[in-house]
């Protein structure tokens, strides 16, 4: 059985219309009833606390309009269903936030504590035995292999035709699988000194583009049962705008408002991220023969102390290098290649005006 225009008659606001919303009321209603959620209070509790405390809803959003850009109808049961299942894509978001901040040492998340930290601060408040930031790290570990748990536990359980659930599992299966991979790129890139502009594209590829654009349209398009130009098209329109938004990403974590981010400003030259933007600043360091900002790039990128005035120094120097200007270009060129690929696909035309308003968002985006 196709989702796509097999709906009932609407009896409520659509979907549409009230998509954050919905999405919301779906993870807080998956988290209560979970029948296991009394077996670790602890590691409920803040994957709770983290998934529900804010974020973009993008990866479900996405997920959503491939779903009608395939056809997929916004009102009815079967819409209230797809929905349910794409919940799984928030919980997927948290396992990825939680083991990220363990690898890159964060203290922030969202505008608050990191989960590691908050493990670790009770440790020391309770002065329970051995070590306090050890502890902390296993349980933020065990909270996102809960999340990642969950996540295949909403897909399946959201009351799926056979079929439909059938089709979404490749490019779920996919999707966890590149998020995972991508996030051991980004691990070797930083202990090989990586400075290819064209492997930390790579990394943010897997990394970001795959499981927060490219993937979720893909999976929206199963749930419809797309026909593969259709999925193509979508596909090539996300991986664009999955890169671009990742560039974005690179940008505010250096010239980004922490008040608008939720995450100290910095980070990534404090945690020495083998970004495009910082490998786009060495190529053009050394083209111009400039060795002293290649030693001060070179000098965050390899762990050297960074304060504030080490962060003024380098988005100066990004912007004297040329490579902010650079990075703009290319997030533009992505964006534009990736609304042509939308362009040659037949979608709904409302499903298609979403996601160029969703494109717009994800690369100009302040946070």
């Amino acid at each position: 059985m196709s989702l796509a225009g097999a709906v009932g008659p609407v009896t409520h606001a659509t979907l549409d219309d009230t998509l954050p919303q919905r999405l919301h009321e779906e993870l807080e209603t998956f988290l209560r009833r979970n029948p296991h959620r009394d077996l670790a209070p602890e590691l409920v509790g803040e994957l709770t606390a983290l998934v529900l405390s804010g974020g973009k809803r993008l990866r479900p959003t996405f997920a959503w309009w491939g779903w009608r850009a395939a056809g997929g109808e916004s009102g009815g049961p079967l819409a209230d269903v797809v929905l349910r299942a794409l919940v799984a894509l928030e919980l997927l978001q948290a396992c990825a936030l939680v083991h990220d901040d363990v690898m890159d040492r964060s203290t922030t998340r969202r505008g608050r504590p990191t989960a590691h930290r908050l493990f670790a601060a009770r440790h020391r408040r309770d002065r329970w035995a051995g070590d306090a930031d050890h502890y902390g790290d296993c349980a933020a570990i065990l909270v996102g292999d809960l999340a990642l748990a969950w996540a295949d536990d909403a897909l399946v359980t959201a009351g799926l035709p056979a079929d439909a659930l059938g089709r979404a599992w490749q490019p779920w299966q996919a999707m966890r699988t590149e998020m995972i991979a991508g996030q051991h790129l980004d691990l070797l890139a930083g202990t090989r000194r990586e400075e290819s502009v064209a492997e930390t594209v790579r990394v943010a590829g897997l990394k970001t583009a795959s499981y927060t654009v490219q993937r979720p349209l893909h999976l929206g398009a199963a749930l419809a049962g797309a026909d593969p130009g259709v999925t193509e098209a979508l596909c090539a329109f996300g991986r664009d705008i999955g890169v671009a938004y990742q560039l974005r990403d690179d940008l505010l974590g250096v010239f980004g408002d922490e008040q608008v981010t939720g995450k100290p400003v910095g980070d990534d030259l404090r945690e020495g991220k083998r970004t495009p933007l910082m490998a786009t600043a060495l190529r053009l360091a050394r083209a111009a023969d400039r060795t002293d900002a290649i030693r001060q790039l070179r000098h965050c990128l390899d762990g050297g102390a960074v304060d504030p005035g080490t962060i003024a120094e380098v988005r100066a120097l990004l912007h004297d290098l040329g490579a902010v200007a650079a990075i703009e270009q290319w997030i533009a060129e992505l964006a534009q290649r990736g609304l042509r690929a939308l362009a040659r696909a037949p979608i709904d035309p409302t499903a298609r005006g979403r996601l160029v308003s969703l494109a717009a968002k994800a690369t100009t985006r302040k946070r």
